[in-house]
C-alpha cells in the first residue's frame, strides 16, 4: 500500500539528482572555458567588429570576452602568444612582413579567414575641390605649382599641405609624392580624430583640402567626398615598398581575421565562431554612421545590429 508513494519519492529525489549533477557539469564546461582577448584597433571599424563579436560570444556560447585596445602593429606579437586571442580587421596591403614572420614562417598566428568588408585607403578631396577644378579629380592636377598652391599652408609654405592620417596607421604618401615628384608636404595632425576635425573645419569654409582617408568610413555619410584617381596599384609597385619606391595608389584590400594558433584546440566554440564571423561593407557602414553621425555608443549599434540580424550570425554559431 505504500509502495507506490515510496518510489515515486525514490523518482523525484533521483530526478533532482540529475539536475544537479547535469547542472554542475555545464556549470563546470562554462568555468573551463578560457577567456577570449579581441584586439581593438584605434579605428571605429575595428570597434565595431569586436563588439558584435563580444555580445554573441558571451551570450549565445558562454565566454568571458575582453576588448583590448592596440595598436595595429603591437598586436601580432600579442596574439603570437596567446595574450590576445583574435583580431576581427587587419588591412593585409599594410602587414605583408607581418604575415610572413608570424603567419608563414613561425606559424604562431593563424589567418582565420575573410571579414567580408573590402577596404580601400586612398587621396580625398571634398567633391567641390574637383568641382571647381576638374584637373584635380587625377593625381597630374596636383603637380601644377598654381593648383598645389591652393592647398599651402603656413606650415607648408610654397607647397600644398598633404594632411595624413594617424601615425600609427600604415601609410605610404610621402612616398607616392616624393617618387611622383607632386610640390607637396605631409603633414600629420596625430590622430584622426584631429584629421577628421580638420576636414570638418575645412568643408565648413569652402577650403580645399588633400588628405589620406579608406572606405569604409561614416564621413563618407557627412561630406560628399571625391578619391583623387592615382596611378594604378601593381604588385610591382609595392614590392619596394619597404624601401620607399612606392609610386602608386593603395590596392583594395580583402581584410582578414586572425587568431591565436592555440585558438582551435584551447577554445574550439570560439575559434568556429571567428572564423565564421562576417560582416559586408553595408553592415559595418551602417553601424558607423550610427555611431559617428546619429552618436549612438559603439557598444549600442553593435547590439543593434544583433538584434536585428539574427539570421546573419547565428549562421556562423557552431
Amino acid at each position: 500500500m505504500h509502495k507506490t508513494p515510496i518510489r515515486k519519492g525514490w523518482s523525484a529525489l533521483a530526478g533532482l539528482t540529475l539536475i544537479a549533477l547535469l547542472a554542475a557539469a555545464c556549470g563546470g564546461a562554462a568555468q573551463n572555458k578560457i577567456p577570449i582577448k579581441l584586439a581593438e584597433n584605434p579605428w571605429a571599424g575595428s570597434s565595431i567588429n569586436v563588439n558584435v563579436a563580444k555580445i554573441i560570444l558571451e551570450k549565445e556560447l558562454g565566454y568571458e570576452v575582453e576588448i583590448i585596445t592596440i595598436d595595429e602593429n603591437g598586436q601580432w606579437p600579442a596574439i603570437a602568444t596567446g595574450d590576445i586571442s583574435a583580431s576581427l580587421e587587419v588591412w593585409p596591403s599594410g602587414h605583408g612582413e607581418n604575415i610572413r614572420q608570424y603567419i608563414d614562417e613561425q606559424k604562431v598566428v593563424e589567418n582565420a579567414g575573410l571579414l567580408g568588408v573590402v577596404g580601400k585607403i586612398g587621396w580625398y578631396v571634398p567633391t567641390y575641390v574637383v568641382e571647381q577644378h576638374p584637373e584635380l579629380a587625377t593625381w597630374e592636377g596636383f603637380m601644377d605649382p598654381a593648383n598645389a598652391a591652393l592647398f599651402a599652408t603656413a606650415e607648408t609654405g610654397d607647397k600644398g599641405q598633404f594632411l595624413a592620417g594617424d601615425p600609427s596607421y600604415t601609410q605610404y604618401d610621402a612616398d607616392i609624392i616624393k617618387n611622383l615628384g607632386l610640390p607637396f608636404q605631409v603633414v600629420s595632425t596625430g590622430s584622426e580624430q584631429a584629421e577628421l576635425a580638420a576636414l570638418d573645419a575645412a568643408v565648413s569654409r569652402g577650403d580645399p583640402i588633400l588628405m589620406y582617408l579608406w572606405t569604409p568610413h561614416s564621413i563618407h555619410a557627412k561630406f560628399p567626398l571625391t578619391e583623387v584617381q592615382l596611378p594604378a596599384y601593381s604588385e610591382a609597385c609595392y614590392a619596394g615598398a619597404e624601401s620607399g619606391g612606392v609610386a602608386c595608389d593603395y590596392p583594395p584590400d580583402p581584410l582578414l581575421k586572425i587568431v591565436w594558433a592555440e585558438l582551435k584546440t584551447k577554445a574550439p566554440e570560439a575559434y568556429n565562431f571567428l572564423k565564421n564571423f562576417n560582416l559586408s561593407n553595408e553592415d559595418q557602414i551602417a553601424m558607423l554612421g550610427a555611431v559617428e553621425v546619429d552618436g549612438q555608443s559603439v557598444e549600442a549599434a553593435a547590439q543593434a545590429w544583433v538584434d536585428t540580424n539574427e539570421d546573419k550570425w547565428k549562421a556562423g554559431l557552431p
